[in-house]
């Protein structure tokens, strides 16, 4: 969604900005303003919420497949009074704020037999695939749309811009960079600030960041593994991909397990490997796809030169050809401006109470908001809890019973509260940059 014009210098206005919120929010808390309005429009808009969530959730769409969820986004903004294709909203001289959330849904058949579950069928990667909106995007996008709402009725107490940006493609790592090489800061001007939420499994009510990395850097991994196929009664005669492959998945744990610091995060999994047709048939191919993931620039170095070495060696082990290796850079870690969380942090302590709104250490997921905020832009990304708090609670009890986290088939927020929660942080924290400058 497209539609904005920078009005400021934004490097020097951004840091001015920075610097008077962090010496003016203890005066006046936005909290305190703010908070029992916001809370009374949440209240009132719900149900529509309620509606489009269960609606968005029940008709997920994949990566740069998300037509229908775009024009349902749009025509909501539209109706309210945004400029489409990027929602922007001019509301006189001020700052301009980016809230982003994104479009897209799972290649994974939900299980969780909620009423409205999805039941949609797409093509992934060549193959027929359920979908399903397992990873939370649903709850952002209905959260995303009642934060509009709410700064929309609240337009007589701010002034700036609001810059809502629908974004697709994100578990694909690929839709905010192609929202910037299609030129959406070139086109609209850069925003002095950017929000984002995501959700995870804890108790509804809560909120979660972190000052710095809050999130991991993601590379992509893509090995073919060649052969020689025949019949599968007679392996002398061939050379399998599949043996050469089940190889490389074991041994490149110890890449992790032996050659990377241990007190140090790094994960290297294969998820998905496509090879063969039939049982009784050696292929001449096998395809892996995983993921590797880390905080620090050496550990991801290591991963990346550990894969490459691991997987040479298995296929020349066998005989083999050498393997085509693609490893794609993905989002890097997503990166909390030190200023905007100190400036936000008490808003929302105030707002939902000090032992509901904490910081945490970095999530092993990986986000590509962080191309946003690589262009310079102050930001923070935060997280919201979506599960009944005795349930969390039992959950860590010893023998407890494991709660389903994003991208599990079973993974089913409890809508109102987290959507509620999700409205009122969002429009706390944007209303707090906008409303002191």
């Amino acid at each position: 969604m497209y539609g904005i014009r920078i009005q400021f210098a934004a490097s020097v206005f951004s840091a001015l900005l920075l610097f008077l919120i962090a010496e003016v929010w203890a005066q006046s808390s936005v909290a305190d303003q703010y908070g029992a309005k916001v809370s009374q429009l949440v209240n009132g808009m719900y149900p529509k919420l309620e509606d489009v969530y269960k609606d968005i959730h029940a008709h997920p769409e994949l990566g740069f497949q998300e037509t229908r969820t775009a024009a349902k986004l749009a025509a909501e903004m539209s109706a309210m009074g945004f400029q489409v294709v990027v929602a922007i909203f001019r509301n006189g001289p001020g700052p301009t704020v980016l809230v982003r959330t994104e479009l897209d849904a799972l290649p994974m058949e939900e299980k969780t037999g909620l009423p409205y579950a999805s039941t949609v069928k797409s093509t992934s990667f060549g193959r027929e695939t359920f979908v399903a909106h397992s990873c939370g995007h649903d709850i952002h996008m209905a959260s995303w749309l009642g934060t509009a709402r709410t700064l929309l009725a609240l337009k007589d107490q701010w002034q700036g811009t609001l810059m809502f940006v629908a974004q697709p493609a994100e578990e694909l790592s690929s839709g905010a960079k192609a929202m910037l090489a299609d030129g959406l800061f070139m086109r609209f001007g850069k925003p002095n600030f950017a929000f984002a939420l995501h959700t995870y499994p804890a108790p509804f009510g809560t909120v979660a960041y972190n000052v710095g990395p809050i999130t991991s850097n993601s590379d992509g991994l893509e090995i073919t593994f060649k052969g020689h196929g025949g019949h599968g009664s007679a392996p002398d005669k061939t050379v399998d991909p599949i043996a050469i492959a089940a190889h490389f998945i074991v041994d490149v744990q110890t890449v992790v397990s032996r050659e990377k610091n241990p007190m140090e995060f790094g994960v290297v999994t294969v998820g998905a490997m496509q090879a063969g047709t039939v049982g009784n048939i050696i292929p001449d191919s096998a395809v892996l796809r995983g993921t590797i993931r880390s905080y620090k620039p050496e550990v991801r170095a290591k991963l990346l030169d550990g894969v490459r070495r691991t997987a040479k060696a298995a296929a020349m082990m066998a005989g083999a050809p050498e393997p085509e290796v693609t490893l794609e850079e993905d989002p890097l870690a997503v990166v909390n401006s030190e200023q905007v969380v100190a400036a936000t942090e008490p808003v929302l302590q105030a707002a939902f109470g000090a032992d509901n709104v904490k910081r945490v250490p970095p999530v092993t997921a990986s986000e590509d908001f962080s191309a946003f905020v690589n262009e310079g832009v102050p930001s923070m990304f935060f997280l919201i809890g979506v599960y009944p708090p005795e349930r969390v609670a039992e959950s860590m009890k010893p023998g407890g019973k494991p709660l389903p986290s994003n991208h599990s088939p079973l993974f089913a927020p409890v809508p109102e509260p987290s959507i509620k929660t999700g409205v009122q942080a969002m429009s706390l924290a944007v209303l707090n940059v906008l409303t002191k400058h």
